[in-house]
């Protein structure tokens, strides 16, 4: 490769850091204003690759028009655009639609609209830069499969390090916004590094557009078009499910899913870099093209039904997926400082998706160059072949964002999803040897569905991934999440454990930490009649808190839908009285949604707000810990009303108080409120002394005397008005969520 083309590797490598930077903040940023729901996220997402998919196409009918020098300098032109986008972006995605527009009942279609424009400017630029730069590149047409390919897998090498230096160096160490600018000062770098090239390059200005050509085996680019965009449905489809499987199995933190994004991600990379060198050697590619496709989809499929089958085996595996708590990522960290090596940790990490994501993606990535090689036969075409094979791509991915993020994770689960996916694949399968007569061609698509019967089920799956046997599982999945209730024996009877997407929350029978958060706000509040509560988990802080007969409505707010499906379901096996009583209980109200999102619109004010106990190191616990974040429950409580959270860090203590007036500190457990609180143990046995009360808790098996004892203490730590709160640490804030992404020592 010449100097040239050289140098815009390494730019286009730094382009796709920038990108990926990006596209996890603003992700983040976006979900704050719109909800972290399963429709936000879907429509984050597909506006985010639709914009893409714009640029594709603009930026390879303009390549094509225009010489190679113009079309450099274009791409120059793209990265200062996107640049100067990133450094402004903190301000337009949080101080002016979330602060300002958040508040606002918009509705889904124009919240939708709003993303979709809000992300259309830096999105077109970076779609339109990869047709730019390889028209600038290209100076050959031998050359164009493996110079394509080459930026291409660059490109996504880049975005592969941006992912795990984002997620592990940038957010915590400079948050969201010191993040962004870190993005834009690269694009504005690789702008001025593409610049001296250009004097290099030779003026002369493309043709203008052909007629329609047939390429690849006597097929029209059409025919290219629609199946590279059945391969993006396939690709993203597959992201989705092993993005669940592998979130379950590693039993998700903050940092878990930047990480699996990062190999997803280098798999594709080297998979392109790998069939740039090939493509050009291939006397058959559109075969090629069909074969890795086909390989995809099998290594896929066979991989997880052998790890699936083999991991009830592997004693490491099924301790840890049955284990309650989440690796700590701090202490392996420590390890890692100290020399030894956390084995856990690199098992599920970095082995793990790399036995069951690496292989398929890499073939994934390796059919992009190939299939460039098939459809590249004109220089006055390439950017528009470029662009047209991205944006068929991209609105396939869109296809597979909707109908596998919405639909079939509902309709048939993650298990079924893979067997239709799988079964799916075998359209590659029968392109690839039908020229080897129909009989293998079949006989290689009935292999194929017999892969996909052979795969597990849904109950097999979760049950072995959850570290159990399958008569000792209720679940329930759905486009939300998923939710398992694990029994310790097998008629159900004894404690059940409640796991939502593999992480331990809570179990049953009630009487923990969970019914402490429930049960002491009410127990303060004079008459709490309006209770609000962010989480439902086993229901134990739910139960709680209706356990004043003063109240009369509860409502829980529960972004994962499938956990209240699961408790009905463990009801019907188990008639645990505190269970019934959660489910039974006309004063309580079941939401499904975005528990923040819902106080945000919500024009309602509350006596109780709380949120159910959430692990600071959870992924996106900072949106429940952040000032921003108290100061909106604050203005949603009536007059006397409280505000209750559990504190299990320094810093969620003093961002509590920096944003309530009053406040109460009790072990592990914060009560504010915008009036004096009147906690004592006086009062608190005097409301226990109600026969109704104790009623409510003793029918969950619940001493709760005996439990506020350990909550109560004499003389609980209090914090008014006059207490100088300049006095308190480092704060929790939505753009720098430090607990959430805490990796200092233990």
């Amino acid at each position: 490769m010449t100097p040239t083309v050289l140098l815009t590797l390494a730019v286009f490598f730094a382009s796709g850091f920038a990108a990926l930077l990006y596209q996890v903040i603003w992700q983040r940023l976006l979900a704050i204003f719109s909800g972290a729901d399963v429709y936000s996220a879907t429509v984050i997402v597909a506006a985010f690759m639709a914009g893409l998919g714009i640029g594709n196409l603009a930026g390879g009918i303009v390549a094509d028009r225009v010489s190679r020098r113009t079309s450099l300098m274009l791409f120059a032109g793209a990265e200062t655009a996107v640049g100067l986008f990133g450094g402004i972006s903190a301000w337009l995605y949080y101080g002016v639609l979330y602060e300002r527009l958040g508040p606002m009942d918009l509705g889904p279609g124009l919240v939708a609209a709003v993303l979709f424009v809000s992300l259309l400017w830096p999105t077109f630029f970076m779609g339109a830069s990869l047709p730019l730069l390889a028209r600038a590149v290209t100076d050959r047409m031998d050359r164009a499969a493996s110079h394509i390919g080459a930026l291409y897998g660059f490109n996504t090498l880049g975005a592969a390090c941006g992912a795990v230096v984002a997620t592990w160096g940038l957010l915590p160490w400079l948050g969201l916004d010191g993040s962004l600018r870190i993005g834009a000062v690269l694009n504005l770098v690789c702008a001025a590094l593409v610049l001296p090239l250009v004097v290099r390059l030779s003026p002369e200005k493309a043709e203008g557009p052909l007629a329609p050509r047939v390429s690849g085996e006597g097929r029209a680019f059409a025919f290219w078009l629609g199946i590279y965009a059945f391969s993006g449905f396939i690709a993203l489809s597959y992201e989705i499910v092993w993005f669940r499987l592998l979130g379950v199995m590693a039993k998700s933190t903050a940092f878990t899913f930047g990480t699996l994004l990062t190999l997803y991600l280098a798999g594709i990379g080297l998979g392109a870099v790998a069939g740039s060198a090939l493509a050009a050697r291939l006397r058959n590619p559109a075969r090629a093209f069909f074969a890795v496709q086909a390989g995809a989809g099998v290594s896929a499929a066979v991989l997880l039904a052998l790890f699936v089958g083999a991991s009830g085996e592997i004693r490491t595996f099924a301790g840890y997926f049955g284990a309650y708590e989440p690796l700590n990522i701090r202490e392996s960290l420590e390890a890692f400082r100290s020399g030894t090596m956390p084995a856990t940790f690199i098992r599920l990490y970095v082995l793990l998706p790399m036995l069951l994501v690496v292989p398929p993606t890499f073939l994934m990535g390796c059919s992009f160059p190939i299939l460039q090689r098939v459809v590249q036969d004109d220089e006055r075409s390439l950017g528009r072949r470029v662009g047209g094979l991205l944006l068929a791509n991209i609105t396939g991915s869109i296809v597979g964002t909707v109908i596998t993020g919405w639909w079939l994770l509902d309709s048939v689960g993650a298990a079924g999803t893979l067997k239709l996916l799988a079964v799916a694949s075998a359209v590659f399968m029968w392109f690839a040897l039908r020229h080897r007569g129909r009989a293998p061609a079949t006989a290689a698509v009935l292999g194929m569905f017999a892969i996909a019967i052979a795969m597990p089920d849904s109950r097999v799956l979760w049950s072995r991934l959850h570290g159990t046997s399958p008569e000792r599982v209720v679940f329930a999945e759905d486009n939300s999440g998923l939710s398992v209730i694990t029994a310790s024996s097998a008629d159900f009877r004894g404690r059940k454990v409640v796991f939502v997407n593999g992480v331990g929350q809570s179990a049953l029978p009630y009487g923990d930490i969970h019914t402490a958060l429930g049960a002491l706000p009410v127990l303060v509040h004079p008459n709490p009649r309006d209770v609000a509560i962010i989480g439902l988990g086993s229901g134990d802080t739910v139960y709680a808190a209706a356990g004043r007969p003063d109240t009369t409505r509860v409502i829980c707010i529960e972004i994962i839908g499938s956990q209240l499906v699961t408790l009905r379901a463990l009801a019907e096996r188990d008639p645990y009285p505190g269970l019934q009583g959660l489910l039974n209980d006309p004063r309580l109200e079941h939401v499904s949604g975005d528990g923040r999102a819902y106080l945000l619109r919500s024009t309602q004010k509350f006596d109780v707000i709380e949120a159910d106990a959430l692990r600071p190191t959870s992924a996106y616990s900072g949106n429940l810990y952040s000032d921003a974040y108290f100061t909106l429950v604050k203005n949603r409580l009536k007059p006397g009303g409280v505000a209750a959270t559990w504190a299990p860090t320094r810093r969620i203590h003093d961002t509590f108080i920096s944003v309530f007036p009053y406040v109460v500190s009790l072990p592990g457990i914060m009560l504010g409120s915008n009036e004096p609180l009147a906690v004592d143990r006086a009062g608190m046995e005097a409301r226990l002394a109600d026969p109704r009360v104790r009623d409510h808790y003793a029918r969950a098996g619940i001493d709760i005397v005996q439990l506020m004892q350990a909550y109560l203490p004499d003389m609980p730590v209090r914090f008014g008005p006059d207490f100088d709160r300049s006095t308190l640490g480092e704060l929790n804030t939505d753009l720098f969520p430090r607990d959430e992404f805490d990796l200092s020592p233990p």
